[in-house]
């Protein structure tokens, strides 16, 4: 099934190239809703919580939005390692995660389990220069159980439960689409 991307909400900058995608195969974020979708032959498989952006939609570089539009799976990260391993720059520090550790390091953002990297696909919405996705680290992970409570908190990236980023991430190859939508 293709979308035919068009710049109906005026909060989005105007496309400067029309953008045709064709998919029948991704995983559809709804910022809304904060759930997360996996479409597999045009049809809904299953079903995840998320938690998106504290602030909200966005593309800008430093602005802690999650960003929207189409994306892929640029990197599949921590295939090998334990639920609850704690990454920092997408490596694992050879910590797990516990609510100890966590009262321990209060401010960290923490990225556990399995990181799923995501690449824009749209030039100058989300793919190059102060939009680019990648290079603004956007990533789907896991974060701590008890901090998923049904609202935006992220700084940006899509945050899962542990089990439920397993799943996932055993489920869908690299450069599996991503379309991310308020």
């Amino acid at each position: 099934m293709p979308y035919l991307l068009n710049n109906s909400n005026s909060n989005r900058p105007p496309l400067k190239h029309t953008t045709l995608i064709q998919a029948v195969d991704y995983l559809d974020i709804c910022i809304a809703t904060q759930v997360l979708t996996v479409i597999k032959n045009s049809q809904c498989l299953k079903q995840y919580a998320i938690s998106t952006a504290k602030n909200g939609a966005g593309e800008q570089r430093g602005s802690a939005c999650t960003p929207r539009g189409w994306h892929c799976i640029r990197a599949k990260i921590g295939a090998q390692q334990l639920i609850n391993s704690v990454f920092i720059g997408r490596r694992p520090t050879g910590e797990i995660y516990s609510p100890e550790l966590g009262k321990q390091f209060p401010e960290r953002d923490w990225i556990l389990s399995r990181i799923l990297w995501l690449c824009g696909l749209e030039p100058n919405i989300n793919r190059y220069g102060k939009v680019d996705s990648t290079w603004r680290y956007i990533y789907i992970h896991g974060t701590p159980d008890e901090l998923m409570d049904g609202t935006p908190q992220s700084h940006g990236c899509v945050r899962m439960h542990n089990q439920d980023l397993l799943e996932l991430f055993a489920s869908i190859p690299i450069r599996f689409k991503v379309y991310i939508h308020e």
